[in-house]
């Protein structure tokens, strides 16, 4: 695994984008886009203001009740540095809603969930690596490689 360039978060139109399916979960349509996303509401560190943005959902605990994110622009994204302020915040998955807690994982089980969501999405998997600035060549030891050096945040259910 060899590290490229790590994006900078988008501004602009490329902000405009990606916040997009915001406006799916506004006009109750959020459940077109499954459970492999997730609305995420959390408190502006500074601000103190509620935000919003819409994440893919790495993997899900139905038994625990968790869902874990990837900052895919890494630890300068405003979600998750709004969510290392305060841990506490809401989702949305569907129709369903739920109070949650952010945890912080360690690089090893971040390796561990990059690892399997390659081997369930291959193709996907390689996208979105490169996409976070990451070349890898498909094996599992080089998605361990990435997972190592994207953090991941495990949103557990206070319900």
């Amino acid at each position: 695994m060899k590290v490229t360039q790590r994006p900078d978060p988008p501004t602009g139109i490329r902000r405009a984008f990606f916040r997009a399916p915001i406006y799916f979960y506004r006009f109750h349509l959020g459940s077109l886009l499954g459970g492999r996303f997730l609305l995420l509401e959390h408190v502006g560190r500074k601000t103190g203001a509620r935000r919003q943005v819409v994440l893919e959902v790495v993997n899900h605990d139905a038994v625990g009740d968790g869902y874990v994110l990837a900052a895919g622009f890494g630890p300068k994204s405003d979600w998750y540095r709004n969510l290392r302020a305060q841990p506490h915040a809401n989702i949305q998955v569907g129709r369903r809603r739920l109070p949650v807690t952010a945890e912080f994982l360690d690089p090893e089980t971040g390796a561990d969930f990059m690892a399997h969501y390659a081997a369930e999405h291959p193709k996907l998997g390689m996208r979105i690596a490169r996409g976070m600035g990451f070349d890898v060549d498909g094996s599992a030891s080089d998605f361990r490689a990435a997972g190592r050096e994207i953090r991941f945040v495990r949103l557990r259910s206070r319900a």
